[in-house]
């Protein structure tokens, strides 16, 4: 099968498993998922594993997609609403994950570069997973408006925790010395660095869009740019994440009619989104399940309390509402993209250990984002942010008397 057979196959069984997976009222997200695995090269074998790589462009690119998408969230007026409480909930949450994760491991008698990783990979929240199901079901509200910016500013604690995290857990596996450069200084220059490349780019997005009126100009001047963005940061080892959000970020609040481009922008990303998480779920080895073991569910049930009373936690600091409080923690459970880059980065940098983690990380995933999604529409619905098909078909009787 050549690659373009496999782009065709991705896209018509993923349609097909959004069917199914509708009659059970789960997230299209999930049916992307579960066709993944099952045209990927570890169950049916319709896409193998060389024609995965191939196709991790798409991954690469969906995700300046989707970091550019949530940079739009964060426009000024919005922020300073709830700004310092989004900012004070997603350290909170990013922070419990990484120390319940780090004790409960270390408690455990795990070595200790596997535990400072997996600590660190426990930050990481799949935006993606997340945005998908909040645009599904339209979702809107207080929840879904803090979810947002909170879930865009994790990858960022996310990545500098990571940064220190690894150099630290290198470190100690090697026997090398410890620097303050390697372990604070470079990790820091990198995300200021690549907020600011992505800020430039932003900059002359907003710049453009003076001289390109036409919808169809506009929006392939988006689409350079977050090609752009993640063509430079692959080359100069930045933060392709982190460049994307700056460059909607800065866009959106250039630009009075940004919320318009941007709507056109995400009309045009659902085949690109829906082919990313095919691609995920056959990148998806079943064969690393046996291998966990106790390291992969004290990893799935620490992140995940860490998650929920970080997020509860910090939303009491601020003085949240209560929906925020009960609901905000279960949906930032996804986890996928960003986790396994990371879990990449440590195969590299922990020859011993990379192994193990990969494992856990992949199987996490599998887990997260089968179970994640569902979680997040329930949190939703709960926080009455989603409204259940048959309260709209009542909701449309009674308009109709």
């Amino acid at each position: 099968m050549t690659t373009l057979l496999a782009v065709a196959v991705a896209m018509i069984v993923g349609l097909l498993l959004t069917r199914v997976v509708k009659l059970v009222n789960l997230p299209n997200v999930t049916g992307y998922l579960i066709a993944g695995l099952l045209i990927g090269p570890y169950v049916l074998g319709a896409v193998s594993k060389e024609m995965s790589e191939q196709l991790g462009i798409i991954t690469t690119v969906a995700l300046g997609f989707i970091a550019f998408s949530i940079g739009g969230e964060f426009k000024l007026a919005h922020i300073k609403q709830i700004g310092s409480k989004a900012i004070t909930i997603t350290v909170f949450q990013a922070l419990a994950a990484v120390l319940l994760v780090d004790v409960t491991l270390f408690l455990f008698g795990f070595d200790l570069p596997v535990v400072l990783t997996l600590g660190a990979i426990a930050t990481a929240t799949a935006p993606a997973a997340t945005l998908m199901v909040v645009r599904q079901y339209k979702a809107k509200g207080e929840v879904t408006s803090t979810l947002l910016p909170v879930v865009a500013m994790d990858d960022a604690i996310g990545l500098m925790v990571f940064s220190i995290s690894i150099a630290i857990a290198s470190s100690i596996s090697s026997g090398a010395q410890m620097s303050f450069v390697t372990m604070v200084a470079e990790p820091i220059l990198e995300i200021v660095i690549s907020l600011a490349v992505g800020g430039v780019i932003g900059f002359l997005v907003a710049l453009s869009m003076r001289f390109f009126k036409s919808k169809a100009n506009r929006l392939c001047i988006c689409i350079a740019a977050v090609i752009l963005g993640v063509g430079l940061a692959k080359r100069f080892a930045l933060s392709d994440l982190l460049l994307c959000m700056a460059i909607g970020a800065v866009f959106v609040n250039m630009r009075d009619d940004a919320l318009n481009v941007l709507d056109v922008t995400d009309s045009w990303t659902p085949p690109l989104f829906m082919l990313f998480f095919v691609v995920s779920g056959a990148e998806l080895d079943l064969s690393v399940l046996p291998t966990v073991g106790l390291l992969g569910v004290l990893y799935l049930v620490a992140r995940s309390l860490g998650k929920y009373f970080g997020a509860y936690l910090g939303s009491s600091v601020v003085k949240a509402s209560p929906n925020i409080r009960k609901y905000l923690g279960i949906t930032l459970l996804p986890q996928a993209g960003v986790a396994i880059g990371m879990a990449q980065m440590a195969i590299s940098a922990l020859p011993e250990h990379g192994t193990q983690i990969q494992a856990v990380v992949l199987c996490a995933t599998l887990i997260y984002e089968l179970v994640g999604p569902v979680c997040t529409k329930i949190a939703l619905i709960k926080a009455g942010e989603i409204v259940p098909p048959q309260k709209k078909a009542d909701k449309l009787k009674k308009s109709m008397v």
